[in-house]
């Protein structure tokens, strides 16, 4: 009862039909004496792109479709007998485009909606182009060595994007909204290396599908709080950073190599603890510790959101027991094999150990520690 746009790949010799009545959005004609013309669609949006055609069946054949598009009746259709195309005539979907100056960025033609694979480097580029953000197929996006800052929330919106790479860029920061986007279930590869990142969001624990993570070369005073819960976590460097210690969550890692060459560790002191303890706990503190000892279920639908936050970022003794803002926080030296099969030294003099954060929830727990770490070292 219509007329439909049948479009076949060697890829997918099945193809798709798209409506053609009331349905085309622009037809791009420029370059229609070489051959070629694009016929963009409404719904779906997408271009339908034809190339290495003969320019008088092309011509006949936008005429048709303009026709079809205006609800002509099918029998006044200019049709001609349908000739299947040779192997050899049919163009495979580009998958792959490799883009290494400005000169050769494209600014009038739009990607390719197949590829797989896109790398844009050294292109001077300030942001994301929007054009990006609508190549539904992407598995991996290489942005490095250009000068953007700010990253959109609807990378998110990239559903298959398993490797992201924004090396040498001017980024401050890494959006929360990144983190709880489908990215969630793709990303394995992150390289955020050579910016001006100063800390990462408390959701960045929830990209937990994370394989390889670069940070080096950044401005970062601390790593995420909830580190450990990247359990799929192998390669992680965050050399040449502002680290003073390392999070107590960093003990949970099972890396295969780790780099944090070159960072200004503190000389931890367990003699000398930080004491945020109030006696007698505050309510919120004894609920805060119950919730999270019995395992109780909560959410913003029971409990006021920044009450939420705070549960989230709780810290855990070493007894196993919570402590949200009461509590008694030490430094002590961790040997980095512990985490990491292979450990790039630490600095120049050898080490592989660095400083990381222990929390006490009472004075009992941090005495017992206390007595063990003297006779340990009288």
């Amino acid at each position: 009862g219509g007329v439909y746009l049948m479009v076949c790949t060697a890829r997918d010799r099945v193809g798709a039909r798209y409506k053609v009545q009331e349905n085309i959005e622009r037809f791009f004609t420029r370059f229609v004496e070489e051959g070629k013309a694009t016929v963009r669609l409404r719904e779906p949006a997408v271009d339908v792109c034809l190339s290495k055609a003969n320019a008088s069946n092309l011509k006949n054949f936008l005429s048709a479709v303009r026709l079809a598009h205006q609800g002509t009746d099918i029998g006044a259709l200019p049709l001609s007998a349908l000739v299947p195309a040779k192997t050899s005539e049919v163009e495979k979907p580009k998958t792959k485009m490799i883009i290494t100056s400005r000169r050769d960025y494209p600014l009038t033609k739009n990607f390719p909606y197949s590829l797989e694979h896109l790398q844009a480097s050294y292109c001077k580029l300030a942001r994301i182009d929007t054009r990006v953000l609508c190549l539904k197929k992407l598995r991996k996006l290489d942005l490095s060595h250009n000068h953007i800052k700010q990253l959109p929330a609807t990378i998110g919106d990239l559903s298959c994007l398993q490797e992201l790479s924004l090396h040498d860029n001017h980024l401050e920061s890494f959006s929360g909204a990144l983190c709880n986007s489908t990215l969630q279930k793709s990303l394995q590869f992150l390289d955020l290396s050579q910016n001006q990142i100063k800390a990462l969001p408390i959701q960045f624990c929830q990209l937990r599908e994370l394989v390889h993570l670069k940070l080096d070369d950044n401005e970062l005073i601390r790593l995420p709080f909830k580190i450990g819960q990247l359990d799929h976590l192998r390669f992680l460097s965050a050399a040449r950073n502002k680290l003073p210690f390392l999070p107590s969550d960093f003990r949970k890692l099972c890396l295969e190599k780790l780099d944090l060459f070159g960072n200004p560790f503190e000389q931890p002191n367990p003699l000398v603890p930080s004491i945020q303890l109030k006696i007698p706990l505050t309510l919120l503190e004894c609920a805060a510790r119950a919730t999270l000892n019995y395992r109780i279920p909560y959410g913003c639908h029971l409990l006021p959101s920044h009450l939420c936050e705070d549960l989230e970022v709780a810290k855990t003794c070493q007894c196993g027991s919570a402590c949200l803002s009461s509590f008694i926080q030490i430094t002590v030296t961790m040997n980095l094999h512990h985490v990491a099969h292979t450990v790039v030294l630490v600095d120049n003099m050898g080490g592989t150990e660095a400083p990381i954060i222990c929390y006490f929830c009472s004075l009992d727990c941090y005495s017992q520690f206390l007595d063990r770490y003297l006779q340990s070292n009288g």
